[in-house]
């Protein structure tokens, strides 16, 4: 029997620390300045707990993209943030048992879905609406919004999908026009389509949101898929950055929105479809891109916490230049060149 693999942290009792003391023959005096120091260690998490690190769950194992790369640079990006604990469940392979892939969900303050492959168990699906629709963070990125196309609540949480068998009956085509989205449902034809990969700028639709306040309203997004042609129920509730695909790569020739929020009850729903997986951690520029790893720690951030507390980071991509973080950390100082991509 499969059983889910997901990373735990170890933790010492506090009854251990105590049983400890209690073997070592010490002077009074130590053992009261010893005790003192003790009790005030076990009570600064209580005093902190606003300021704890984001528990978080990454959701991986089966997608049609290299999700054995993204994972882990999703892993890294957060981790050094030094604002997230990180833990992954990792499914069964695809046509594997997939029985016992139960994930905790609710441990976490967060989930992000790396995710594309074979139905999930009943128990599991119920288990997963339970923690979005009961406050949890959610983080759609990338090609999650790829499955489960004939589960309706799953497309009504991501809001926009693509692939999968999705058709009209799935919902319209929409895409931005004119400085307003446009639903067509018109349209016949499949849903999802990306033209050939390379560097494109996005802009910015909702400066106010928390997601991306200070940020520019245009910056050049390192070499990705672009993402066009997506249906759904498309209940967009902020819509932050727009591409357009260019059709002269093989795009739809519209104006197609990449980054934003989805309108589902109370919960909080981050959706990226920047960030395709590389070849490899060390080629692998969508997500080394600085612009994607902002975005995704402020979006994790909103998600799990309903407030972004990050600066503007000085390695930001400007207009014209895309900027990378090739060890995933945000740099304390800008290196005197940026890698050509």
């Amino acid at each position: 029997m499969f059983t889910a693999f997901i990373r735990v942290r170890r933790y010492e009792p506090s009854g251990d620390r105590n049983r400890i003391l209690q073997n070592h023959t010490l002077p009074n005096m130590f053992k009261k300045a010893l005790f003192t120091i003790l009790t005030l260690l076990l009570l600064v998490p209580v005093s902190l707990q606003a300021k704890r690190n984001i528990e978080t769950l990454i959701v991986t194992g089966q997608n049609n993209h290299n999700w054995q790369i993204s994972h882990k640079a999703l892993d890294l990006i957060l981790s050094n943030s030094g604002m997230f604990s990180v833990d992954i469940a990792l499914s069964p392979a695809s046509g594997e048992d997939m029985s016992s892939f139960r994930p905790d969900f609710n441990k976490y303050d967060l989930v992000i879905l790396d995710y594309n492959g074979d139905a999930w168990p009943q128990e599991t699906k119920d288990a997963f609406l339970h923690f979005v629709q009961h406050g949890g963070g959610l983080v759609i990125y990338h090609a999650a919004d790829n499955a489960f196309a004939d589960w309706d609540e799953f497309n009504r949480i991501i809001a926009l999908g693509g692939w999968g068998g999705r058709t009209k009956e799935s919902g319209p085509y929409c895409y931005f026009e004119a400085g307003h989205l446009v639903l067509n449902d018109h349209l016949e034809g499949p849903s999802g389509n990306h033209g050939r990969q390379c560097a494109y700028p996005v802009y910015c639709q909702s400066e106010k949101h928390p997601i991306v306040k200070g940020l520019p309203d245009k910056w050049m997004h390192g070499r990705d898929e672009l993402y066009d042609s997506m249906r759904g129920p498309a209940n967009i509730k902020e819509l932050l950055y727009t591409g357009r695909a260019d059709i002269m790569m093989g795009g739809s020739g519209r104006e197609e929105p990449l980054v934003f929020t989805v309108d589902y009850g109370k919960s909080r729903i981050f959706h990226i479809m920047l960030g395709h997986a590389g070849d490899s951690l060390e080629k692998n520029p969508a997500m080394q891109c600085a612009g994607f790893q902002t975005l995704l720690l402020r979006g994790c951030e909103w998600a799990a916490k309903g407030r972004v507390t990050q600066k503007v980071p000085k390695d930001f991509p400007t207009e014209y230049q895309s900027s990378y973080r090739l060890d995933y950390k945000q740099p304390k100082k800008l290196p005197d060149k940026q890698p050509k991509k």
